[in-house]
C-alpha cells in the first residue's frame, strides 16, 4: 500500500511538471545598497525608495514575500523608482553628501528622528532643486502600496 502511495505522489509531480501546473516562484526584487543606489536617483532624477529593515522583523519579510515579489509592483518601481534596502543594525558604513555615516545615523538623518517601527520605506523625491522626503512606516499589501507608489509619482511631477 505503502509503495502504491509513493508511485501516486510521484506520477502526480510529473503529471504536474510536464503541464507547467506547478507554480514557479516570483521574481525578488533587485534591490541596490545605499551606496551605489543613491547616486544612480539623484544622475536619473528618479525617486529613491529606501526600505529599511531589520533581520528579525516579521513584516518586513511579510512585505518582501506579498508586496515586493508582485509583477505590478516591480515593473511601477522599475520603471520610475531606484529600490534601495538597508538594514541599519548593521555594521556599515553609509556615504552622503561626502559624509559617512552608520546604518542609525543614516536612518535617524532621514526620518528627522521619527522613526516608529519596521519596516519603513523612505521616499526621496527629486522636485526641482531641492528633495521631498517621505516615509511609509508600515507594512503595505501590493494594493495600498501600489496607490503609495502613485502618491510619490504624482509628487515628483
Amino acid at each position: 500500500m505503502k509503495s502504491i502511495k509513493i508511485f501516486a505522489l510521484i506520477a502526480i509531480y510529473f503529471t504536474a511538471t510536464s503541464f507547467n501546473i506547478i507554480v514557479k516562484p516570483a521574481e525578488d526584487l533587485r534591490w541596490m545598497g545605499w551606496n551605489e543606489g543613491y547616486p544612480i536617483a539623484k544622475k536619473k532624477n528618479k525617486i529613491a525608495m529606501i526600505d529599511c529593515y531589520t533581520e528579525w522583523c516579521g513584516w518586513c519579510k511579510k512585505m518582501d514575500r506579498d508586496t515586493y515579489s508582485n509583477p505590478d509592483i516591480q515593473k511601477k518601481i522599475y520603471a520610475n523608482f531606484i529600490p534601495i534596502k538597508i538594514n541599519p543594525e548593521l555594521d556599515q558604513k553609509y556615504t552622503l553628501d561626502g559624509k559617512e555615516y552608520t546604518g542609525q545615523q543614516l536612518l535617524a538623518l532621514l526620518t528627522n528622528n521619527t522613526l516608529s517601527g519596521y519596516p519603513t520605506i523612505i521616499f526621496i523625491i527629486p522636485n526641482g532643486k531641492s528633495n521631498i522626503i517621505e516615509m511609509s512606516a508600515t507594512y503595505s499589501n501590493a494594493a495600498d502600496f501600489g496607490r503609495i507608489l502613485d502618491e510619490k509619482l504624482a509628487k515628483k511631477k
